[in-house]
């Protein structure tokens, strides 16, 4: 089912890397989206109405004709299943698939949550990192530019996926809040800097974002 002439609302915020990654799929589907937002420093995400949208208060949430949609990465699924074109974003082929699908849960489980031990302590007022989070960092991040060695897409393939929108999320946050060297990773810059050229209107769904978020963290440090 193509996406033409339908429209979904994204509710979230910005500086938000998961909801960047379901703002990239959308543009890369060519669907159409109303961006709602959803201020967390305001407490939003608590009010009545959001609630009765998604009791997890959680962003994104996605409303799509009736259906409510939580959690970024099944959104991402979800979006490119119903409204792709062909495969290509979400393949169909199971064993890719499969490599598509263990690259959204790395991202989620051991990527994001490397990047968010360093940063949100600092943001919000938690304790100092421990040269452990330091090395955990290191250590996926030599993992993630080992997946992308030679041209590859991070699932493997040789065109662009959901995987890389949910890396290329995390990665353009870390980026932009500038806690490490990334000059150690050449494979993963240049996958980036390929990705990013790659995704309709990169600026409005992830660059401006992400770089929201980096100078939130710089000016709470």
């Amino acid at each position: 089912m193509s996406g033409d002439g339908h429209s979904i609302d994204i509710y979230g915020m910005q500086l938000s890397a998961p909801v960047r990654i379901v703002q990239m799929t959308a543009e890369c589907l060519g669907l159409k989206y109303n961006f709602k937002l959803v201020d967390l420093m305001k407490g939003e995400h608590k009010t009545p109405e959001f609630l009765k949208l998604n009791p997890l208060h959680t962003i994104p949430t996605v409303v799509d004709g009736d259906l409510n949609l939580t959690e970024s990465r099944a959104i991402a699924t979800y979006l490119a299943s119903k409204y792709g074109k062909d495969d290509k974003l979400y393949p169909k082929d199971l064993v890719t698939r499969l490599h598509v699908d263990q690259m959204l849960y790395f991202d989620m489980g051991v990527f994001y949550k490397a990047f968010g031990d360093l940063v949100y302590p600092k943001m919000f007022g938690g304790p100092e990192p421990e040269q452990k989070h330091w090395d955990r960092l290191a250590e996926v991040l030599g993992w993630v530019n080992d997946f992308v060695k030679g041209g590859k897409y991070v699932a493997g393939t040789d065109h662009l996926t959901i995987a890389d929108l949910s890396i290329l999320a995390t990665y353009a946050t870390l980026k932009a809040a500038g806690i490490t060297e990334l000059d150690k990773y050449p494979e993963l810059e240049a996958w980036f800097t390929r990705c990013s050229a790659e995704v309709p209107n990169y600026d409005k769904s992830n660059g401006e974002g992400a770089q929201g978020f980096g100078e939130f963290f710089k000016a709470a440090k």
